[in-house]
């Protein structure tokens, strides 16, 4: 039983692991060393209703409540966390697009998002920094009824493989802050928009790179939220990225966990199975019992935000903690395999993938910061 997931929500879980386990688990190692991420099976998800079911019905979402995003994130994530990246992407910018663009142009491209016809990615990330909004300097200037973009974003995840982005640039001077930030809807097929691809260590079916804007002209139209007000209205959303986040990894925990506990039932050694030992059995229950709590804490996050409850210490929370846990769980099953776990296999490559969100999308000193700015008030921790 658990207090936040009710029989609907459980059989929608238990419905997106069989797609999972059928369907995605197959071509996990395989999408790793193509690099590619399966469109035919991004489709296939959305057909199902797993991309963004918590938007409302006219955009093509199902209504059902971020909890719904939640259990299916977490769901796919345990069969290939890259392939899950299509569900967090969806999330995120389904909630950016359909709060703060304008109806005609976000329609079009959030029927495509959840139906699986179109990746969106995050441009946030530069050179120079990605949480620091003080020192971005991309910069977007209104020339009529379109804006002029330069410069260049990096470590975008999908930088390659994404159809649009939502790109934050500066169109205010550098001393106004994140207060001089505009987001813009920016199709990658615009004239003067060139991507590149990084060799990363993880995730490598989603993919990392830079896009680069070559006096790349968007409409006005594709603004989102208000002129240098993007960061501080957009970011908002990004509560809710964490939340999810934290269920991605820890499905990679908790499919780690019991593999590993399967394998030291069976595995025989001095006459007994390893479980018996306690040295064996202890870290992995100390284990089991940190990502239940991590767990608990993100759907918690996700009940709030279904609520319209404050829950952005939360959402910090489940950020720093369960990559960070995750990735601990998921080396302890790796030693836990002896030799085998050192090949080339499904446990290494989970501890590749899981090791990214500890850098990614917020590290734990950024989320660390809003948890205390939470608690004691932004004057009393003022960075």
């Amino acid at each position: 039983m658990n207090p936040y997931l009710d029989e609907d929500l459980v059989a929608l879980a238990d419905q997106a692991r069989r797609f999972a386990t059928d369907r995605i688990a197959p071509g996990f190692q395989d999408r790793d060393r193509t690099r590619v991420l399966d469109r035919g099976l991004m489709k296939a998800m959305g057909e199902m209703g797993f991309i963004a079911p918590e938007l409302p019905e006219q955009y093509g979402g199902l209504g059902m409540g971020c909890l719904a995003a939640g259990v299916i994130h977490e769901e796919i994530a345990r069969a290939d966390l890259s392939m899950s990246y299509i569900n967090l992407l969806g999330s995120l910018n389904g909630q950016i697009l359909s709060q703060h663009g304008q109806p005609d142009v976000v329609g079009p491209w959030l029927a495509r998002l959840t139906r699986g016809e179109a990746l969106l990615s995050i441009a946030l990330t530069e050179p120079r920094g990605g949480s620091d909004a003080a020192n971005l300097g991309l910069r977007v200037e209104r020339v009529g009824d379109t804006y002029v973009v330069n410069g260049e974003k990096t470590s975008i995840s999908a930088a390659d493989q994404a159809d649009a982005s939502v790109v934050f640039g500066r169109t205010g001077s550098p001393e106004a802050g994140a207060r001089g930030i505009t987001a813009l809807l920016v199709p990658m097929d615009l004239p003067g928009v060139t991507r590149s691809r990084f060799d990363c260590h993880g995730q490598r079916a989603i993919g990392r790179g830079s896009i680069f804007f070559e006096n790349v002209r968007v409409p006005v139209s594709h603004r989102l939220g208000d002129e240098n007000k993007g960061f501080v209205q957009v970011m908002q959303g990004f509560d809710f990225s964490r939340a999810l986040i934290g269920l991605q990894v820890l499905g990679v925990a908790r499919v780690a966990l019991a593999e590993t506990w399967a394998y030291v039932v069976e595995r025989q050694a001095f006459g007994q199975p390893l479980s018996a030992f306690q040295g064996v059995s202890h870290p992995l229950a100390a284990l089991e019992t940190q990502v239940e709590a991590a767990r608990l804490l993100c759907l918690q996050a996700l009940w709030l935000k279904d609520r319209g409850a404050p829950h952005s210490a939360e959402a910090a929370m489940c950020k720093w903690w369960a990559p960070q846990l995750a990735y601990d769980a998921v080396h302890q099953c790796l030693l836990m395999f002896g030799h085998g776990g050192y090949d080339r296999g499904l446990m290494e490559q989970r501890l590749r993938d899981v090791l990214g969100f500890q850098i990614g999308d917020g590290t734990a000193q950024i989320m660390k910061t809003i948890i205390a700015r939470t608690r004691a008030g932004r004057a009393a921790v003022p960075a």
